[in-house]
């Protein structure tokens, strides 16, 4: 059971306890359901008992001793907790839980196991006309972005030499080199059924003005916004206002030009601080060095695909199961299942940095995992590394989705 369709059963249990006569309450749109934090238990837990404690007009632990009993007959629930002032802790039946996850991540990739398909993002939403600043900060070279290296040699850098698709630096530089203020010409390829992972109809429906002023940096929080909303079924409409008319996005401006920075290291240095925060506008955002996130959110997305071509090369693919027993696989798992919220969040707060900064959590947590995936010495492949594979590709295609929804690329080599 992935946590999409956990949300949908837990507001199944809402919707029988009020059918029932045992809460009168409106039933919610929605029901977050993220894994467990500190004290918590079990594969995932939920504040819904939290949530609707005030308009039932009871107690939260009560509210959630009734969602419980509906919630321990559904099938693939094992048993149901409750911790703190009302949190519903579940457990699923059996241990297949992360292997659902991952499964849904790829299938809504378009199926590829190999997480590639994850680009897909890019042009799978209708973004709307782009903004001014789309155009401002398109340069025709995205070599300076790499140009900066703090010295030695990273992993990325020897599968590159090593790549057996014989590809010039140029021509890999083309794949991905996308003119983010260009027409996008019409895709006609079938588009997966299954939609992109994280993607939920909480704003279905729902036109959301942005009245931004003529200015850089609230150009390009609006652009990302459009993308984001997107995601959750609504559709934003950007317009710009002149000094002193109402805006409805003022971010703190850019103190300077970020164009120089190249596209991609722009937007970032733009879109990952928080908006009442002032961005900076440095050749920091340039390094490929840990101290710089954007480097290392597109790092771990190459080393997710390099995972998947060093497999290739030992004869095995991915194949999602169990990694209860893995406890780098952890940090990395919980930050996957997060990644819905983060876009729901983003959304509704008007708030990309959010996107941004989880990228980041499920990059670190990916670099801290990947040296676990593939066989080591005279180790032969098992289920377990499949399984690893699987998780690791899961994260490629979450942070190419996520970077593609900031306007930002995800090279699959760096």
């Amino acid at each position: 059971m992935t946590p999409v369709e956990l949300s949908r059963t837990v507001l199944r249990a809402v919707r029988r306890a009020v059918d029932d006569g045992e809460l009168s309450v409106a039933v919610p749109a929605r029901a977050v359901v993220t894994p467990p934090g500190p004290g918590g238990r079990g594969d995932y837990a939920t504040n819904i008992a939290l949530q609707l404690a005030r308009p039932a007009g009871r107690p939260a632990r009560q509210v959630a001793e009734i969602l419980r009993s509906h919630l321990r007959d559904t099938a693939g629930v094992a048993d149901v907790e409750i911790t703190g002032p009302g949190f519903l802790n579940i457990h699923l039946e059996g241990s297949g839980a992360t292997a659902s996850l991952v499964r849904e991540i790829l299938q809504g990739a378009g199926g590829d196991a190999s997480g590639r398909q994850g680009i897909i993002l890019r042009t799978g939403i209708n973004s709307g006309p782009a903004v001014a600043s789309s155009r401002d900060i398109d340069i025709d070279s995205k070599r300076d972005e790499n140009s900066t290296h703090a010295g030695g040699r990273t992993d990325a850098d020897a599968d590159r030499d090593t790549d057996p698709d014989g590809d010039t630096e140029a021509d890999r530089e083309a794949d991905v080199d996308v003119d983010l203020g260009a027409d996008i010409a019409p895709d006609t390829a079938p588009r997966p059924t299954i939609p992109p992972y994280g993607h939920a109809p909480t704003l279905q429906g729902r036109v959301i003005p942005l009245r931004v002023p003529y200015e850089v940096r609230a150009e390009v929080v609006a652009d990302s916004l459009v993308r984001i909303i997107a995601t959750q079924g609504g559709r934003a409409e950007v317009d710009h206002v002149r000094p002193g008319e109402r805006v409805d996005l003022r971010p703190v401006p850019a103190p300077e030009d970020p164009a120089p920075l190249g596209p991609d290291a722009a937007r970032w240095a733009l879109l990952y601080p928080a908006p009442h925060d002032r961005p900076r506008i440095t050749a920091d955002h340039l390094l490929q060095r840990e101290s710089n996130p954007l480097f290392r959110v597109r790092y771990a997305h190459a080393r997710a695909r390099a995972l998947g071509r060093n497999a290739v090369r030992l004869g095995f693919d991915a194949v999602p199961g169990d990694l209860a027993d893995v406890t780098a696989a952890h940090p990395l798992v919980r930050a996957l299942a997060e990644y819905p919220n983060a876009l729901t969040q983003a959304a509704a707060h008007r708030a990309p940095d959010r996107l941004a900064r989880h990228l980041v959590a499920v990059a670190d947590a990916l670099l801290a995992f990947q040296h676990t995936v593939l066989p080591l010495g005279d180790e032969k492949p098992s289920a377990a590394h499949r399984a690893r594979l699987a998780l690791a590709a899961a994260a490629g295609t979450v942070l190419a989705g996520g970077l593609s929804l900031l306007g930002i690329s995800a090279p699959d080599y760096l």
